[in-house]
């Protein structure tokens, strides 16, 4: 397997326990990085253990990124240690799985429910404000100074809403919603820290075969080695001019 090849720093990845996050610090992992991996869960995942294991440089957390007493332990715990790369990956799509037949009404005009609302915004947007204000003095110690959101398509409101079957009968309300609110805060934070060199993007990873798709089968799916292994080559090269940008995998501007 081949990973991309990036100069060695430190990262810390939230919902590094499985999916994107895990891949990605996987493969920030195998090129050297110091990776602090952090997770929810109540005892720590058997990927995080395994991946340490094999990687002495993986530094495993516990920090719910709804919980501001745990991110600020650990930013207490942290203190003065320089982050490269703050790369808030944790998130909420659904809570039901996505291969289960008749799932996700409550996402769905008509049988919304509103108890969710608070759940998706804490979670993918005031989770990622939290941790970027806790741990931006980290960020403006190191030598890179990147703060990387993992975004989404979903949340673009300049093009059209479209389910993958492509009906024109958008799905994933309060998907949608938080991703655009968050696209909102990354943009805010970029021009607020763009004086102190920090450089803040987002990022519509496409689509990308993890645990959570199940059984579901759906067209133009990358593999997560492909997807993250594209997106490390361009946090790399990115540069100041790049802040406030919101992109695809590969570099490219998405639209708003």
């Amino acid at each position: 397997m081949i990973f991309a090849e990036v100069t060695a720093e430190t990262v810390l990845i939230t919902g590094s326990n499985q999916g994107i996050g895990f891949e990605f610090a996987k493969q920030y992992a195998a090129n050297g990085w110091t990776v602090i991996a952090t997770h929810r869960r109540l005892t720590t995942p058997d990927s995080l253990i395994s991946l340490a294991a094999t990687y002495p440089k993986v530094r495993i957390e516990r920090m719910d990124v709804t919980d501001a007493e745990q991110i600020e332990a650990l930013g207490a715990k942290l203190k003065g240690m320089p982050i490269d790369i703050l790369l808030n990956n944790a998130g909420l799509v659904r809570t039901d799985p996505l291969d289960k037949p008749g799932g996700n009404t409550n996402q769905l005009f008509g049988t919304l429910d509103y108890q969710l609302l608070d759940d998706f915004i804490h979670t993918n947007v005031a989770g990622p404000l939290k941790i970027t204000e806790t741990f931006i003095e980290n960020v403006k110690a190191s030598r890179q100074k990147k703060i990387v959101a993992i975004s989404s398509a979903a949340g673009s409101v300049s093009v059209p809403p479209f389910m993958p079957n492509g009906s024109p009968i958008p799905d994933h309300y309060w998907y949608r919603i938080s991703k655009a609110a968050l696209n909102s805060a990354m943009r805010l934070i970029s021009a607020q820290f763009k004086d102190d060199g920090i450089t803040v993007v987002m990022f519509h990873p496409g689509g990308v075969r993890v645990e959570s798709f199940g059984n579901l089968e759906m067209p133009g799916l990358e593999s997560p080695e492909e997807a993250i292994g594209k997106m490390i080559r361009t946090i790399d090269g990115l540069n100041l001019q790049d802040t406030g940008r919101f992109m695809d995998s590969d570099g490219k501007d998405h639209p708003w």
